[in-house]
C-alpha cells in the first residue's frame, strides 16, 4: 500500500506487512481449499525494512541448489541500491549530488527513476517520490516529531522542493539533479523488487509461482489445483482478516494502498498520512482503499499510490482512458461503498 506518498521510510505502509501477509497467505489456502501439500516449495526472509515471500508450485521436491540465495542476494543488491536508510546506497548518493553534477547509476535504479517519472507524468503529479519533506512536515516521517498542523508558511516553503521534474535521466544511465530534491522510493521500489524475483525464478525454469515484498504482488502461472491465483481484498478497518472481494489473477502484479488507519485528529478534523504533493495538504476525500493491477508490481505500487492522492473520480476517470484494473472502497456514512474500472471486471468473474 503506499509509498513515497504515504511515508519517506520502508516499510511505507498502513498496517504491519507480517500481519497482512499471514492473512493473504491464510485467505490463499481457505479459497482454493489446499492441504499442506498444494503448496509445494517456499521460503521467506527480510529485505528493505519488511518481509518476502515466495512460493512456487512444481514436482520437484526442493528448489535446485543456489536459488533461495540468489533470491536473496538479488534483494540485498535492490536494497543496497534503493535504501534511504544506508548511508552509502545508490539512492543516498542521487541525494547527496550537487545541483548539476552527474551519477552513473545501476540499470535497476535507472529503471525505477524512469518508471517513477512516467508514473508521475500519467498521474499529473499525484505521484511524487520527492515529497518526502512535505511528509516530514506533517509528522508522517520516520522520527516521531508529534502530530502537528504545519502553516501555510511553512508548507508553501517546501512545495519548491517537491517536483519530480526537477531529476533528469540520461540514456547512458547517468543521473543529474536541476534542483535540490531528495528521493524516496519506497513506493515503487518494493513492487519493482518482486518483479524482479519473478524475472529470476523463470530464469529457473519455474512458471507457477507467487513472490511478495513488502505486500506487493508478481503472480505466474496458476496455483497447485492448476487454477489462477485468488486474492483476497481485504475489507478496510481497524481490525485485519475481513476480506470484502475475492479475485482471481495470473500474470500480473497487484498492489494495494489504503487509507484508513494511518491519521491523527486536530479539532475535530482528520489528517490523513497520504500526502498530496501538489498542494502539500492530507487528502480529503473518501477513498479508503484502491487496488491496481498491472504487468508489473513495480507500476501496480506507483499507480495504487497516485490513485489514493487522486481519489475515487478521477482514479476511475484515468483507469477508464487507461484500461487500468483498479478496484475502489470508498468510505461513506453507512459503511464502505465498492466500484471498479470496466478493465477488473474480468477478474472478479473469473473468482466466482
Amino acid at each position: 500500500m503506499t509509498s513515497a506518498v504515504n511515508a519517506v521510510k520502508y516499510p511505507a505502509r498502513t498496517r504491519p506487512l507480517w500481519a497482512s501477509f499471514l492473512f493473504l497467505l491464510a485467505s490463499l489456502c481457505l479459497l482454493s481449499a489446499c492441504t499442506p501439500k498444494d503448496i509445494d516449495l517456499s521460503f521467506s526472509g527480510q529485505t528493505m525494512g519488511t518481509t518476502y515471500h515466495i512460493t512456487v508450485v512444481t514436482d520437484a521436491g526442493r528448489f535446485p541448489d543456489g536459488v533461495e540465495d540468489a533470491v536473496a542476494h538479488l534483494l540485498a543488491r535492490l536494497d543496497q541500491s534503493m535504501s534511504t536508510y544506508k548511508p552509502d546506497s545508490e539512492l543516498n548518493q542521487l541525494n547527496r549530488l550537487t545541483v548539476g553534477e552527474t551519477l552513473n547509476v545501476s540499470a535497476d535504479l535507472w529503471q525505477v527513476l524512469q518508471g517513477a517519472q512516467h508514473i508521475h507524468a500519467l498521474t499529473l503529479g499525484a505521484f511524487d517520490p520527492t515529497v518526502g519533506p512535505l511528509v516530514d512536515l506533517w509528522g508522517f516521517g520516520p522520527e516521531d516529531t508529534g502530530d502537528k498542523v504545519p502553516s501555510e508558511h511553512q508548507i508553501n516553503a517546501l512545495l519548491p522542493k517537491v517536483d519530480l521534474r526537477q531529476l533528469r535521466l540520461a540514456d547512458d544511465n547517468t543521473v543529474s539533479k536541476l534542483a535540490a530534491i531528495d528521493l524516496d522510493l519506497s513506493a515503487i521500489a518494493k513492487g519493482y523488487a518482486a518483479q524482479q524475483v519473478a524475472a529470476l525464478l523463470r530464469t529457473q525454469g519455474f512458471t507457477n509461482f507467487l513472490v511478495e515484498v513488502g505486500g506487493e504482488l508478481q503472480l505466474a502461472g496458476h496455483n497447485r489445483k492448476a487454477l489462477p491465483w485468488r486474492i483476497a481484498i481485504e475489507m478496510p478497518g481497524l481490525l485485519q482478516g475481513d476480506v470484502e472481494k475475492v479475485i482471481s489473477v495470473t500474470n500480473v502484479g497487484v498492489a494495494t494502498s489504503g487509507d484508513y488507519r494511518n491519521y491523527f485528529e486536530r479539532e475535530g478534523v482528520r489528517y490523513s498520512h497520504t500526502i498530496d504533493p501538489r498542494t502539500g495538504k492530507p487528502i480529503t476525500h473518501n477513498l479508503a482503499s484502491v487496488t491496481v493491477l498491472a504487468d508489473t508490481a513495480g507500476v501496480a505500487d506507483a499507480l495504487a499510490t497516485a490513485f489514493m492522492v487522486m481519489g475515487a473520480e478521477k482514479t476511475l476517470e484515468l483507469a477508464g482512458q487507461r484500461d487500468i484494473p483498479v478496484y475502489l472502497l470508498v468510505k461513506t456514512g453507512e459503511g464502505f461503498q465498492a466500484s471498479h474500472s470496466d478493465a477488473f471486471e474480468p477478474y472478479l468473474k473469473g473468482a466466482e
